[in-house]
């Protein structure tokens, strides 16, 4: 497992509501009865305990842009976090009406995907690994080599800070003990040093469990057993308009490294392309944006080849 000080970034996720409902989200949409919308005090103090985190800081969601005081959170931003480390996750709600200070905040360093494209797919998270496998140390194995702990990040909610963006939704959904206390610092922790949420969760997940994946527009959450009954428990919206199917199987070692020869869920997009600038801000401020980004980069090799030692990596 990566620590989370060599993380390349950080996720806010300053709400779980979403205008979309997709199957299998990472976010669990659809089963919260009450969405969150984190306060600007909160989010506030999320910022400021990342004081020296040398990786980038994300706005997600949920859909960030359905927050009530999302151009007030753009403005926190703007003041308190380097333009070169700010990121967002957007589906594009009402995304005429934010685009010019969505661009004017985050720039390039927007990720869009408005879940429209039928080849897209999601790894589904709550068929939980405990359920499928009985060797204890290979399932282990798996989860040491996450690829949602190497490849995306770790995450702060209203519950404070965890080492995973599933583990964060997880804690919301199954009404955990909450994450680390937002104080400066929590975040250089190394993997030993935040096992007792990789106990709590990883184990209870399915990320790290190599599965065909499945389309987002099935209209079906599939679930082992034992998240099935948690979810049966909590009387979730999904569950109860019937959005849940229960998988009852057993996966066998062979089985399991058969599936990760040619295994990659961080690929969810299928065939689509990820939106053009000129598609999210028209064609003059696409073509801004476009020019920002390449003379920002070529000033970045410019300083890497001066100062080699200060290269940092992105993703």
């Amino acid at each position: 497992m990566k620590a989370l000080r060599d993380n390349w970034l950080i996720q806010i996720e300053i709400t779980n509501s979403c205008f979309l409902e997709c199957d299998n989200c990472t976010r669990f949409i659809g089963h919260h009865k009450k969405p969150y919308f984190m306060k600007l005090e909160m989010i506030e103090q999320a910022i400021d305990s990342l004081e020296g985190f040398k990786g980038g800081i994300g706005i997600m969601g949920g859909e960030p842009l359905m927050h009530p005081d999302f151009i007030d959170i753009c403005k926190l931003i703007q003041k308190k976090v380097p333009r070169e480390k700010r990121y967002i996750w957007t589906s594009g709600y009402k995304w005429k009406h934010y685009r010019s200070i969505v661009r004017k905040t985050f720039e390039e360093r927007v990720y869009y995907n408005d879940h429209q494209g039928n080849e897209q797919k999601h790894q589904p998270v709550l068929m939980a690994i405990e359920d499928y496998l009985k060797d204890r140390p290979f399932m282990k194995e798996l989860i040491d080599k996450c690829w949602i702990q190497e490849k995306w990040s770790p995450s702060i909610n209203p519950k404070g800070g965890f080492f995973c963006e599933v583990a964060a939704a997880m804690d919301i959904l199954f009404e955990g003990p909450g994450g680390y206390p937002l104080e400066k610092g929590w975040w250089d922790k190394s993997p030993q040093q935040f096992q007792d949420q990789v106990e709590r969760y990883c184990y209870r997940c399915s990320a790290a469990l190599p599965m065909p994946p499945v389309f987002i527009k099935k209209g079906m959450d599939y679930v082992s057993c034992s998240n099935y009954k948690r979810l049966k428990d909590l009387k979730t919206p999904k569950f109860v308009k019937n959005r849940v199917e229960c998988v009852e199987r057993e996966y066998t070692k062979a089985q399991i490294n058969d599936y990760a020869k040619d295994w990659q869920p961080w690929l969810y997009l299928g065939d689509e392309p990820r939106k053009s600038f000129y598609a999210m801000y028209g064609l003059f401020a696409g073509f801004l944006v476009a020019f920002g980004k390449k003379v920002r980069k070529r000033r970045n090799k410019i300083k890497e080849c001066l100062h080699p030692s200060q290269k940092q990596s992105r993703p």
